[in-house]
């Protein structure tokens, strides 16, 4: 029986998670990357065991592993984007917020995604018309809220746009400190969170087309319901980039004004 899309993407991502587990608090061998990132045997292990899986069930379709670079062949205009650990400084010192992201983009579209985190075992996941998380067996659909105030911030350069925005100049704002409290997880597992009501946004600069990180969650939080935009208020991928997603349409608003405060100021 062919396996689907979505069903072949929460496979791949908990096959990776379980990787994962299992290399927690082991000795982890470092392999040094350019500008001061770095991957470990964890990153790639869980890399190959989720490549395996989407290549078996899926040998035409093209893969691009955030280690292993893109594989494959062209032309059937689907692309598997694997990120088969967000969060390796976390998980290299011992902090379990990191996550397993795989995607699908299919044409112009990511059709399926899921995200698992390795230690809660939960898995946000969509099938491109609706975003649920998986815990236990079970399938919850996900409602975002604002309610909690809080606002995840990526703080990680590079800082493409740092002329017009940046992250810690808005987190001096006295504008959100009024409105919000920022948090910073250091793994896309909080743009899933969005999407969940656990958090009221995620802000982050950058290029993020194909990004192996980020596509999942935006997938995710685009089937829940919530904003997506780039910085700048344009459609994603367009104009100055980055990325802020909110629960509503309010909460966005906000956040934009604070970006827009600081072009006003250059």
């Amino acid at each position: 029986m062919l396996i689907t899309d979505q069903v072949l993407a929460i496979d791949a991502a908990e096959a990776g998670a379980a990787i994962v587990r299992s290399h927690y608090g082991s000795s982890l061998t470092r392999i040094d990357k350019t500008g001061g990132d770095f991957a470990t045997s964890a990153d790639l292990d869980a890399e190959k065991a989720i490549v395996d899986i989407l290549r078996a069930a899926r040998p035409d379709d093209v893969v691009l592993g955030e280690e292993s670079g893109r594989t494959g062949p062209a032309g059937n205009g689907r692309m598997w984007l694997v990120d088969p650990l967000c969060g390796t400084l976390n998980f290299a010192v011992r902090n379990m917020l990191v996550s397993v992201n795989v995607a699908l983009r299919a044409g112009a579209r990511v059709a399926v995604a899921a995200s698992a985190d390795p230690f809660t075992e939960e898995l946000f996941w969509t099938d491109g018309d609706a975003a649920y998380v998986r815990s236990g067996g079970s399938d919850e659909r996900l409602v975002p809220s604002a309610g909690s105030g809080l606002v995840d911030v990526n703080l990680d350069p590079p800082f493409p746009n740092r002329d017009v925005f940046l992250a810690a100049r808005m987190l001096a704002d006295d504008g959100f400190i009024e409105r919000f409290r920022p948090r910073v997880v250091s793994t896309t597992l909080a743009v899933a969170w969005v999407a969940a009501g656990r958090r009221a946004a995620y802000v982050t600069d950058g290029d993020l087309s194909d990004s192996v990180h980020f596509a999942a969650g935006i997938a995710i939080c685009q089937a829940a319901g919530c904003v997506v935009t780039g910085i700048d208020g344009q459609p994603l991928h367009t104009g100055a980039g980055g990325l802020v997603v909110a629960a509503d349409e309010e909460t966005h608003a906000a956040l934009l004004a604070l970006i827009r405060n600081q072009r006003a100021g250059v």
